[in-house]
């Protein structure tokens, strides 16, 4: 029997496919990125700086975990601002209304919960709606009542333990309370993504919903569960968005849905459905920071740092493409 020259590791996937997953290239950029930035900024590698920079960019990573696990479905949410905004707003509200921040809290997360029900329900429900539909005129809806609610008004005057979640350090350490709290639920949404029935069940549906639903696959209450997710996370996103920012307007959070889903497409999931995972999605939340920290420390205008950051999403996304185009030129031309 002859034997064969590709080691095999655990997961039926020889040590060549493993190094030429995508997640590797993202690591390999975040090196790159890191090597120039420490050598344009001697400021970069401080450590303190570094785990702030990281913490007050970790809102957005909260977001990215559903979307990435609606889009492996071959969904897509981009009412998630929204959410977050009205959220925030309400949370607000209730305090300054002579609610326990506690509860005031808990509000956060029940209408961000409540607001991700809804478009999963509308989605799943109605037939011959699309999420692009719902989720944009949810977008609108939500925010419009966070603007209907409070009007261009800012809500503040939270109790100073409020403060900590999103500048707080765990103990007498230099680490973030807001990573570990990251950290946690991205260890949960990785194991359900990769680990569970549930998970593999996400990619069924993505790569063939007909498929899926003659399987006896519960397509329609998975999307619920994923959107309802989406809700949760944008609600927990409101609490450390406003600690952050030690107020509330209707206006916070505009822009956020392009920019998760962009870091999820970065991160290797695929807007059709059916590919990607969780660690990509962290490991591009991580470069995109680092791309917006570096070029902030040479002092690159926002609109310059907007332009840079975009060429090289396009380059990246591109990439397997273009790979891909160089191995068929040369399968047909030797």
């Amino acid at each position: 029997m002859e034997s064969t020259k590709t080691s095999i590791i655990p997961g039926g996937l020889s040590l060549r496919e493993v190094f030429l997953r995508w997640e590797w290239l993202l690591v390999g950029l975040i090196v790159g990125v890191s090597i120039v930035n420490g050598r344009l900024s001697p400021h970069f590698w401080d450590y303190a700086g570094l785990m702030d920079a990281m913490a007050v960019f970790l809102e957005k990573g909260f977001i990215v975990l559903p979307v990435a696990m609606i889009l492996i479905s071959g969904e897509i949410d981009i009412s998630v601002s929204s959410i977050v905004a009205l959220s925030s707003v309400l949370m607000a509200l209730s305090f300054q209304a002579g609610l326990p921040m506690v509860l005031a809290i808990c509000v956060a997360v029940a209408v961000g919960t409540a607001c991700g029900a809804f478009n999963g329900f509308l989605i799943t429900r109605i037939p011959g709606l699309s999420s692009v539909i719902v989720t944009l005129a949810a977008n609108s809806l939500f925010r419009g009542i966070a603007y209907i609610v409070l009007g261009d008004r800012a809500v503040g005057g939270f109790p100073r333990w409020y403060s900590y979640l999103s500048w707080g350090y765990l103990g007498s350490s230099s680490i973030p309370f807001i990573i570990l709290a990251f950290g946690i639920v991205a260890v949960f949404f990785g194991l359900v993504l990769h680990k569970t029935t549930f998970g593999r069940k996400v990619y069924a549906i993505g790569n063939n919903q007909v498929a899926a639903r003659f399987s006896g696959i519960p397509v329609s209450r998975i999307k619920l569960i994923l959107f309802t997710l989406a809700g949760v996370m944008s609600g927990l996103a409101a609490v450390f968005l406003t600690s952050k920012l030690g107020s509330s307007r209707p206006n916070v959070a505009l822009g956020y849905e392009l920019e998760v889903i962009a870091i999820a497409v970065l991160g290797g999931v695929s807007p059709a459905g059916g590919k990607g995972g969780i660690p990509g999605a962290i490991l591009a939340l991580i470069l995109m920071r680092l791309l917006r920290y570096g070029l902030g420390l040479i002092n690159v205008p926002g609109q310059v740092m907007l332009v840079v950051i975009g060429i090289i999403l396009v380059l990246v996304v591109m990439l397997p493409n273009l790979i891909g185009s160089v191995r068929i030129s040369r399968k047909r031309f030797g």
